[in-house]
């Protein structure tokens, strides 16, 4: 079975439906609308970094399909990447559009090397976020390097013009503790 299969993938949640509720800071982190790669570049001051970790088309996951409003088993771009601070990884994110969107929008996510999806994605007004969902990501789905159980993580689309760019964001345990420390 591939490693982007689950028996029982995870349940996405917005802030009304999360029970319990994560603590304070986490919620902050979790549910704030401006953009992650500002908010980190504030924290490491400005020690921060993207460390892409591989792109390329692949077939999506269900949960993705469905968020970006594509049939099951579509094809997409994928972008998977670490946020650093302080030359640490801070937050794992992966960035998928569908093909079927992706091809004649005029959008080439293959062309940002180690520049931040986020940063674009923010400074272009035509672009509209969706709702932001947490949940516990799972540990299979995370680079082996950084796999632990139960770290939060977040995603939300941006929309523009038919072309959905899905962004999920894992928060790492280097990240909470500088966090706290703040």
């Amino acid at each position: 079975m591939p490693p982007a299969s689950l028996a029982h993938p995870p349940r996405w949640l917005n802030n009304a439906q999360l029970h319990p509720a994560p603590a304070p800071l986490q919620r902050d982190w979790l549910f704030d609308q401006g953009s992650l790669t500002r908010r980190l570049s504030q924290l490491s001051q400005q020690q921060f970094s993207v460390l892409p970790l591989q792109q390329g088309w692949q077939v999506l996951r269900n949960d993705e399909c469905a968020a970006l409003q594509v049939p099951s088993g579509s094809q997409g771009w994928v972008r998977e990447v670490f946020l650093r601070g302080a030359e640490q990884p801070w937050v794992f994110a992966r960035s998928v559009a569908a093909r079927s969107a992706l091809e004649g929008s005029g959008f080439d996510l293959g062309k940002l090397g180690s520049r931040s999806l986020g940063e674009l994605l923010f400074s272009d007004r035509a672009f509209a976020r969706g709702e932001l969902q947490v949940c516990r990501y799972p540990q299979a789905w995370l680079p082996e390097s950084v796999r632990e159980e139960r770290l939060w993580g977040r995603r939300s689309c941006f929309w523009r013009d038919g072309l959905g760019v899905l962004v999920a964001e894992v928060f790492l345990p280097a990240f909470w503790s500088h966090a706290s420390n703040r």
